[in-house]
């Protein structure tokens, strides 16, 4: 769960150091004061995207730290481990934004990629917007919503592997049985192609040999001059080193039994006397190997001329030709396949055939998900005041298939404007809608895994006894996990473990956001404050003071 959050130079927040409590803590304070940026801060350091606008005005960073405890999360270790980001039980999230809109990552204070934040804090944190009611709407929310919440994210995505390989061993069947004259062109030249280099028979190691014995042979006269001038010097001439060296040797050996001062140096010159005679043996047999042979000299120019004509007819290096002809065999591999229309038709009705399978499947889990969504989401709503409301996910069958499957997700809703179950953008209102919203964030957060929920504002539009009870509703979420919630209803911030209090301050004339931890005592004035506004009466505080005890808080009169 999240333990702590430091924010510095992020919009109008100069520096925060926040310590999270575990339960159900509630964030309020008056609108504009920047209950929201302590989440848009949040999100920064689990993948969201950053720009200049995050930074402080006349400051050069915005940094914000995040930190969790994930004990009791093996998956995170595990990851973290797989990416040698290896940590003990805390895990350190960082995001680091310049003034000019570049970003930077840590994770346990290495460098990451924003990818890596994004799927870490998966794991991590679930955020639910105050404007998630109006993706509501849209189609493919809907299915991702009901897959994530029955489990079926993965078998969607294999749905999704499945039709993009029947789609493009169609698409294979097609240009085949269209293009079938380009395509038998294409291959004849092909073909011709790989028989010349095929003939040639051309290896890169070869072309190195070649260049290496070219030159050698080149030279022959030059290397054989050589060696018979150097053996003359060291050992044939009447004046040769090696007699020189011998002499010098036996000379200073014998010196050196009246002087042992020279038996070094008569060491020395031995082992010069030694490594001269190897020389010499060396060059003998060398002398005696190389020899003027202008037949293989041009059996060599003539295999390199056909080398780099080859290299020139199809205009790349002579070390590119074996990969030339490799990507030639493949493509005339491919072509081969591709002018058999009766195996790329049962190819391509294999593919249907599988993704037909494996969608049917993903059907038969998402009706089953789908009934029992409708109506746990329909027993919610009747506790959020939408008694007559009937919640339904229909799934519409889609012609062909798609990509996600062989329906598209619609969420209906029954018994408001008719007993008709009808689409959901057609039927609620925008009060109704807010509420549908809340109810199947509540139900999928209960399903989810993740140790922090966070909800900004999601209790727009309701108030009342309903706001009470989207209080307890979020109370008994706490009980299982960490639950943090931006409100500015009275009735369920009371309901809260905790609560923090935003405020704006002007200092040195900016303007700086500020949050302060409530005691019981600040509670019960602030509860006060979002009942009755600017005029807080006795009358206010003692409703403050009600809602706090009656829901088993604790305040001081």
């Amino acid at each position: 769960m999240l333990r702590h959050l430091t924010i510095r130079d992020f919009v109008i927040v100069d520096r925060l150091e926040l310590e999270f409590s575990k339960g159900f803590g509630a964030l309020t304070g008056e609108t504009g004061a920047g209950k929201s940026i302590l989440i848009d801060a949040l999100a920064l350091t689990l993948g969201e995207r950053a720009d200049a606008g995050v930074v402080r005005s006349g400051c050069d960073k915005a940094e914000v730290a995040a930190t969790y405890d994930v004990a009791s999360l093996p998956e995170v270790r595990d990851w973290l481990a797989a990416n040698d980001l290896d940590g003990d039980d805390e895990l350190l999230l960082r995001r680091v934004v310049d003034a000019g809109g570049r970003s930077r990552a840590y994770i346990n204070g290495s460098p990451a990629t924003v990818q890596q934040l994004r799927e870490v804090g998966e794991w991590l944190v679930d955020i639910h917007g105050q404007h998630a009611h109006q993706s509501l709407l849209r189609p493919d929310a809907q299915r991702a919503l009901l897959d994530n919440h029955a489990g079926l994210t993965g078998q969607a995505r294999e749905v999704g592997v499945a039709y993009r390989t029947w789609r493009d061993a169609e698409a294979l069947l097609r240009s085949a049985s269209e293009g079938a004259d380009a395509l038998v062109r294409e291959r004849e030249q092909l073909e011709w192609q790989v028989r010349e280099l095929e003939t040639l028979a051309f290896t890169v190691d070869e072309w190195g040999g070649l260049e290496q014995e070219h030159r050698r042979l080149g030279h022959a006269a030059s290397l054989i001059e050589g060696a018979q001038f150097a053996l003359a010097v060291l050992a044939d001439d009447d004046a040769a080193c090696e007699r020189q060296v011998d002499s010098v040797a036996s000379r200073l050996d014998a010196l050196a039994e009246f002087d042992p001062e020279l038996a070094e140096v008569a060491a020395l010159v031995q082992s010069v006397q030694a490594e001269l005679s190897e020389a010499v043996s060396t060059l003998r047999r060398y002398a005696d190997r190389v020899d003027l042979d202008p037949g293989r000299l041009a059996e060599v120019e003539r295999r390199m001329e056909a080398v780099l004509g080859a290299a020139r007819k199809h205009r790349v290096q002579p070390e590119v030709l074996p990969e030339l002809l490799d990507g030639w065999q493949q493509r005339l591999a491919a072509l081969a396949e591709s002018a058999d229309l009766e195996v790329l038709a049962v190819r391509a009705a294999k593919a249907r055939s599988a993704y037909m399978a494996l969608a049917d499947r993903l059907s038969a889990a998402r009706r089953q998900a789908a009934l029992a969504m409708g109506q746990a989401v329909s027993e919610v709503m009747r506790q959020l005041a939408l008694s007559s409301g009937r919640f339904e996910v229909a799934l519409v069958p889609i012609d062909n298939g798609a990509a996600h499957g062989l329906e598209q997700i619609e969420f209906r809703i029954g018994g408001l404007a008719s007993n008709e179950a009808r689409p959901l953008a057609k039927v609620a209102s925008g009060g109704e809608l807010s509420r549908i919203s809340l109810a199947i964030q509540v139900l999928t957060s209960r399903s989810a895994s993740v140790p922090t929920l966070i909800f900004d504002e999601v209790d727009v539009g309701i108030g009342g006894g309903v706001a009470e009870i989207v209080g307890r509703l979020l109370h008994e979420l706490g009980a299982e996990r960490q639950v943090l919630c931006v409100t500015h209803l009275p009735q369920v911030a009371a309901q809260a473990d905790w609560q923090w209090q935003v405020s704006k301050k002007t200092q040195d004339g900016v303007t700086l956001s500020a949050i302060q931890s409530l005691d019981p005592a600040a509670r019960v004035q602030e509860i006060a404050r979002m009942l009755g506004g600017v005029d807080i009466t006795d009358i206010t505080l003692q409703h403050a003071r009600e809602l706090l005890g009656g829901n088993g808080k604790n305040s001081k009169k």
